[in-house]
């Protein structure tokens, strides 16, 4: 029982991944989201994640199964308010920060994860903040983590 939640819970993690990515594709090209959803689903993109051993030397990994019913969901609901979910950022952002000037990954992630803090009762806050940071410690390496997590953070205590 215990690995089978265990593999839920992967799976979630991985549709979160590819709905980030989805997101970023969508946004930056110019793309219907249907074609992209189709496109994850298919298995024709988002496959594969660049993942370093101990040494530092990339290489290609394949993504485990993904829950693709919360990965749809999920990027069709981010398109469907993204708009919104833009406002809400950006009401939340420190003074002099700008949404439109995030890197795009930074705001495809911001996108899914306020989305799902908004929009999803389900799941735990604090479950979702933390699957978030994680991806972006995958992705970054500066300061964005810690932004994600205390911009998370706020909306979390503002919208539950």
């Amino acid at each position: 029982m215990a690995k089978f939640v265990s593999e839920k819970i992967k799976m979630k993690s991985d549709a979160r991944l590819a709905a980030v990515q989805a997101t970023y594709m969508i946004e930056y090209g110019q793309l219907p989201v249907d074609q992209v959803i189709k496109d994850f689903l298919n298995g024709e993109v988002g496959r594969f994640v660049i993942a370093e051993d101990e040494f530092e030397n990339e290489k290609l990994v394949e993504v485990g199964d993904m829950d693709t019913n919360y990965f749809a969901t999920l990027t069709r609901g981010v398109h469907e308010k993204k708009e919104y979910m833009e406002q809400a950022i950006s009401h939340y952002l420190k003074e002099g920060w700008v949404f439109d000037r995030l890197d795009g990954t930074l705001r495809a992630l911001l996108l899914c994860a306020a989305y799902e803090l908004i929009n999803t009762t389900d799941v735990d806050t604090k479950v979702i903040i933390k699957e978030y940071v994680d991806l972006a410690y995958a992705f970054f390496t500066k300061s964005e983590p810690k932004m994600v997590n205390a911009l998370l953070d706020t909306i979390a205590k503002n919208v539950r």
